[in-house]
């Protein structure tokens, strides 16, 4: 379910901010989540009632998202996939897959923002992850403040802090890449000596 600011649900219904503080004072019209930052949410289900909408409900879905960070790993995607079905058959799930093979730094991947606008669209009742880094290695709590706000929960399989040594070297050296593509002269080549001395451990992994 989608949900709105205080101030986008005022514009939306013609009223303003203080108007739906006042409400909320006076239970006329609570909002459906307060942040802990004290933030107003209100959800579309009120919205559709305020405005006289009867509008049907979506049939949400329950995603496992699977990830590795490079095409080597195929292997390990497959074996991921499949423990992530056996366990959303064993709960009964109604479930889809999505997957991604790339950077948990990289925020840009196909898998991710599939899956990102479907929660966003109202459409996903429920993430299921085998560890919590496949679904992002940086930022975690972000993408769950996002999912908590459409009213979707992440179920992490395993939550054992679990990563192969060879994909945060991928991720450090990504990381050094960006980086010292903004960086020029001495320190870029500083840069370019760490990239190449990290990618040399990568093979003795």
């Amino acid at each position: 379910m989608k949900y709105y600011s205080i101030g986008e649900f005022a514009k939306l219904i013609g009223k303003t901010e203080q108007t739906l503080r006042n409400w909320d004072r006076n239970n006329r019209l609570k909002p459906a989540y307060i942040a802990p930052s004290g933030f107003r949410y209100y959800s579309e289900e009120q919205l559709n009632h305020f405005l006289g909408i009867d509008k049907k409900p979506i049939n949400k879905k329950v995603i496992g998202y699977c990830r590795v960070s490079s095409q080597k790993q195929k292997d390990d995607l497959e074996r991921q996939i499949t423990y992530v079905k056996e366990y959303m058959i064993a709960k009964g799930y109604q479930f889809e897959i999505i997957t991604d093979i790339g950077s948990g730094i990289n925020y840009n991947k196909q898998g991710l923002n599939k899956l990102v606008d479907m929660v966003t669209n109202g459409e996903v009742e429920k993430i299921v992850v085998l560890y919590k880094d496949r679904l992002i290695r940086f930022g975690f709590e972000l993408i769950e403040n996002i999912c908590n706000k459409y009213g979707t929960t992440i179920e992490i399989i395993d939550n054992t802090e679990k990563t192969e040594e060879q994909e945060l070297v991928e991720d450090l050296v990504q990381i050094i890449t960006v980086f010292s593509c903004k960086l020029q002269g001495k320190r870029a080549n500083k840069a370019k000596k760490m990239i190449k001395e990290l990618a040399e451990d990568d093979k003795d992994l």
